[in-house]
């Protein structure tokens, strides 16, 4: 549940949504479904073998497992640093999410003009309160963490989880109930085969990995808690399918409420905070909608925020040997410090001044961390189980839930096939980004 609470968060919530929308639709749904049965549950396999055969933190898993006589191995842990550096901007979009919670739930626009004036406002021009929505999510996100894995992580999860399911349940239901609900299952699942472009298959697969919370040690640092001896291949399945079934729920969702209140799929990163506000503002009693709809957002990202920022207090507590609760809020402090930073750059007054090659820093932590850190750290740690841990020491481990015939598919994905898909998605961001 644990695992499960990190993987789905605003990835499957607020960029499956409009990634779908500005790629067709159906063609990145497809995809994203395929990638995530054929090459994401083997990652997260391997990944969970690493962590659950050392019961270790990350940078002690590689280095347990290191079979060189120089131990180098270790450093790939470093992965454990991605975490918060993408918490200085995911925790500032929760940030927002908790704002349209709390406050735009209950006087929600009428129009775009209107919808899109309250977003950029709160964004660029209102930064006292946008700062403030920050450290909200980010110290109620340390809050938790601070209390341990079974008295924080598994605790909360288990309580937080079951709600999202809930609400998004019942959500669906609603919309099932629309004149347009038939239009949005059409965009999403009508296969047309000209649709599926090289575009779409790199957007398809770095949702794989975003969504996955692949290369930040997550994965690692969960299983290592877990008994050894249990199924890692259903635990991943099970993952991964649910991850594939809130996606498309909230596209299912998202997509009735936008078509049937006739505003554009392809609204972009913007549909959450300006296209569905509008949707609200237009439905009967839809403040109650919105505000359920923001909380299951705000439940989904919080469980993924605590995933994020578990592996590097996990790490610091084992090496430093310091409280659970001061390492928490020593890292908590330092990413809001930096967190204010890259908020800064997305105000009027200052955002001139913090930005670099056409980009804000804001979108830069955005780019280093998605497009580098994480498929960086999941491609070590293919690498690291495939070629320099001994085949016979990952089977005799994994045996024990994967046949003989099983387990050589398995490791040929994982050793070949997965590493030149991380590979392709690296070089993909990069050209798209550095390449115009």
């Amino acid at each position: 549940m644990a695992t499960l609470g990190s993987s789905i968060g605003l990835g499957h919530i607020w960029r499956f949504p409009y990634i779908a929308g500005v790629s067709g639709g159906s063609a990145f749904v497809i995809m994203y479904i395929m990638l995530t049965l054929i090459i994401g549950i083997p990652i997260v396999v391997a990944k969970m073998i690493i962590g659950n055969k050392t019961q270790k933190n990350v940078i002690s898993a590689f280095n347990e497992l290191d079979s060189t006589t120089k131990k180098h191995w270790s450093k790939a842990g470093i992965m454990v640093l991605g975490g918060p550096i993408i918490l200085t901007f995911y925790a500032a979009v929760l940030g927002w999410v908790f704002y349209y919670l709390v406050i735009v739930s209950f006087s929600l626009p009428s129009d775009a003009t209107t919808s899109k004036n309250i977003f950029d406002s709160f964004v660029g021009e209102n930064i006292f309160i946008s700062l403030a929505s920050f450290f909200v999510c980010i110290f109620l996100t340390g809050f938790i963490v601070s209390k341990g894995v079974k008295n924080g992580l598994e605790k909360y999860n288990l309580i937080l989880m079951p709600l999202l399911f809930l609400i998004f349940i019942g959500l669906f239901f609603y919309a099932l109930t629309l004149p347009s609900f038939g239009k949005a299952a059409d965009f999403l699942f009508k296969f047309d085969i000209h649709k599926i472009t090289p575009s779409v298959v790199i957007l398809a697969l770095s949702q794989v990995f975003f969504s996955l919370s692949l290369g930040v040690g997550t994965i690692i640092t969960y299983s290592s808690s877990a008994k050894k001896g249990e199924n890692l291949l259903t635990s991943a399945t099970w993952i991964a399918i649910s991850g594939i079934i809130i996606s498309i729920i909230a596209g299912l969702i998202i997509f009735t409420f936008l078509f049937e209140y006739k505003q554009e799929a392809d609204a972009g990163p913007g549909m959450l905070f300006v296209s569905l506000p509008i949707v609200f503002g237009n439905m009967a009693y839809g403040w109650i909608i919105s505000f359920l709809f923001f909380a299951a957002v705000l439940f989904a990202g919080i469980t993924s925020a605590i995933s994020i920022l578990e592996p590097p207090v996990a790490y610091l507590e084992h090496t430093y040997k310091m409280s659970r609760v001061k390492i928490t809020y020593i890292l908590c402090f330092v990413i809001a410090l930096i967190g204010i930073v890259v908020i800064l750059s997305l105000s009027k007054d200052y955002g001139k001044y913090l930005t670099f090659y056409g980009k804000q820093l804001f979108e830069w932590v955005d780019f280093i961390t998605a497009a580098i850190i994480m498929p960086l750290g999941a491609l070590l740690a293919l690498i690291f189980l495939t070629f320099v841990v001994d085949k016979k020491i990952v089977y005799r481990f994994a045996r024990g839930f994967m046949s003989r015939q099983l387990f050589n598919i398995w490791y040929a994905i994982v050793k070949y096939i997965a590493p030149l898909v991380v590979i392709l998605v690296l070089v993909a961001k990069f050209f798209d980004t550095f390449g115009k």
